[in-house]
């Protein structure tokens, strides 16, 4: 797992820039889903769901991949 499981979840919307106002979320991002011309949306497994269905540009199917182990998960 690479260094990217520090950055902060942007789920549900994936708002960038001046549009990330209700974005943010205190969970580290676990998961990163592929977008059609915009950055990787980095979510916590809360936000995936919601992530797939709301954020603009999530190609279909999604391509999903994993960056990080959630909180609390024992090896």
């Amino acid at each position: 797992m690479s260094d990217l499981r520090k950055s902060p979840c942007r789920g549900p919307y994936g708002g960038e820039g001046h549009r990330a106002e209700g974005t943010d979320c205190s969970d580290p991002a676990v998961f990163e889903v592929a977008r059609h011309n915009r950055p990787p949306l980095l979510v916590c497994p809360v936000h995936l769901g919601p992530a797939l269905l709301l954020a603009s540009g999530v190609l279909w199917p999604p391509s999903i991949r994993l960056i990080g182990r959630p909180p609390g998960l024992q090896a």
